[in-house]
C-alpha cells in the first residue's frame, strides 16, 4: 500500500529534554493509525513536526508525498488538523465559523457558504448552526472543530487527542464521525491516551514512550504479546496495590494499574495461585490488603503498554506536561 505519512528517525529536543528520540512511523493511505502513549511520550511533538509547526533537529518526514521541511506549503495544503484545543471563535455561530474557515482557505463567498452548509449537515450541526459557538456543549464544539478541519477535504487528517475532556456520549459521537471520515478515503493519524479509543478506531497502533516506538501492529497483534488472558486483582486503596504486587512477584511480571494489579494468566490455575500466595502473605493472621475482586479477562492495550514500558499509559503530571507544553504552537500556549 501507499504511505500517506512517513517519518524516519525524527529527533526533536527542547533544551535538555529529548521529546522525539529517533521516532519512525508509517501510515498507509486510507487508514487510521493510532499513536498511543502517555503525556510526555512525544505525541504532540510528532504531530507538530508532521504538520510543519515544528522543525525536526534531524530525521526526515513526508506527508501526502511532500517533505515537511523542504515543502511545508504543499504539506499544509494537503492536511487538516484538529488539536487538543479548539480553534473556533466563540463569538461566532458555527455557520459563521465554517464560512470564515472557507474564506481563509481561499474559497469564494458562495462556495464557502455552500461548503459550510454541507459540513453542518454532515456533522449533525444544523440545529446549532446559528447559535453562538461559546454556548455549545464540549462535544458539539469538537464536532464543529472536526468539520472545520476538513473544509478543503484534506488527504491526511491529524487528530491530536480529539476527545480529551468529552463525556462518554460525546466521545462515541465523535468516534462515529472519525469512522465516516476514514470511509470517505481520508487518511487519519490519531494521537490518544485512551486505550479504548485506539482499540475502537485504529487499523494499526504505534505505541511510543519517551519519544521512541516501543511496539506497533494491529490491536489484536499487540494483545497477543501479553498472552491469552490476564489475572486482574481489583484493589481500592493505592497503598494496598503495592503490597499485593510485591506479594505476587514470584508468579510473573506484575503491573500496577489505575484500580489494582494485573499479571499474565495461564488459566484458572493462576487464580488459585494468586489466592494461595495472598493467603500465605497474611500478616498477623490478617490479609495484607483489602481485595475487592479477582478475575480473568482478555488483555487490553493498557496491558500491552504496561508489559512493554513498566508503567501505565494513564496521564501523569510532571516533566511530560512540560514537554507537551513546549511542543504546542505559541498561539495555543497563549490561549
Amino acid at each position: 500500500m501507499t504511505a500517506a505519512v512517513e517519518a524516519d528517525a525524527l529527533v526533536k529536543t527542547f533544551g535538555d529534554i529529548r521529546a522525539l528520540d529517533g521516532l519512525s512511523l508509517r501510515v498507509e493511505a486510507g487508514t487510521i493509525l493510532g499513536l498511543l502513549g502517555p503525556n510526555g511520550a512525544g505525541k504532540t511533538t510528532a504531530i507538530n513536526v508532521l504538520t510543519t509547526l515544528l522543525r525536526p533537529d534531524s530525521g526526515h518526514a513526508r506527508v501526502a508525498g511532500h517533505d515537511v521541511v523542504d515543502e511545508p506549503a504543499l504539506v499544509r495544503a494537503s492536511i487538516g488538523v484538529t488539536g487538543q484545543f479548539a480553534s473556533l471563535d466563540a463569538g461566532l455561530t458555527p455557520r459563521e465559523n465554517l464560512v470564515l474557515f472557507g474564506r481563509l482557505m481561499k474559497l469564494g463567498r458562495a462556495e464557502a457558504r455552500r461548503r459550510a452548509a454541507e459540513l453542518l449537515e454532515r456533522f449533525a450541526l444544523t440545529e446549532a448552526a446559528d447559535q453562538r459557538t461559546g454556548t455549545l456543549s464540549g462535544g458539539t464544539r469538537r464536532r464543529l472543530d472536526l468539520a472545520a478541519s476538513i473544509t478543503r477535504e484534506p488527504a491526511v487528517l491529524f487528530l491530536d487527542e480529539p476527545t480529551t475532556g468529552l463525556d462518554p456520549r460525546s466521545r462515541l459521537a465523535l468516534w462515529q464521525a472519525v469512522r465516516e471520515l476514514r470511509a470517505s478515503g481520508i487518511t487519519i493519524l490519531l494521537t490518544t491516551q485512551y486505550l479504548e479509543e485506539a482499540d475502537e478506531l485504529a487499523d494499526r497502533v504505534t505505541i511510543i514512550d519517551r519519544g521512541k516506538v516501543v511496539a506497533e501492529g494491529t490491536a489484536a497483534q499487540l494483545k497477543q504479546r501479553v498472552g491469552g488472558a490476564v489475572c486482574h486483582i481489583t484493589i481500592a486503596d493505592p497503598t494496598d496495590r503495592q503490597l499485593v504486587a510485591d506479594a505476587l512477584t514470584s508468579l510473573g511480571p506484575v503491573s500496577l494499574t489505575s484500580d489494582g494489579v494485573s499479571l499474565p494468566a495461564s488459566g484458572p490455575e493462576t487464580l488459585v495461585a494468586v489466592v494461595r500466595q495472598l493467603d500465605e502473605a497474611r500478616h498477623g493472621g490478617l490479609p495484607i490488603a483489602q481485595v475487592d475482586d479477582i478475575g480473568l479477562r482478555r488483555p487490553t492495550l493498557d496491558d500491552v503498554f504496561l508489559a512493554l514500558t513498566g508503567h501505565s499509559a494513564a496521564p501523569e503530571a510532571g516533566a511530560g506536561d512540560e514537554v507537551e507544553r513546549l511542543a504546542r504552537p505559541a498561539a495555543e500556549v497563549a490561549s
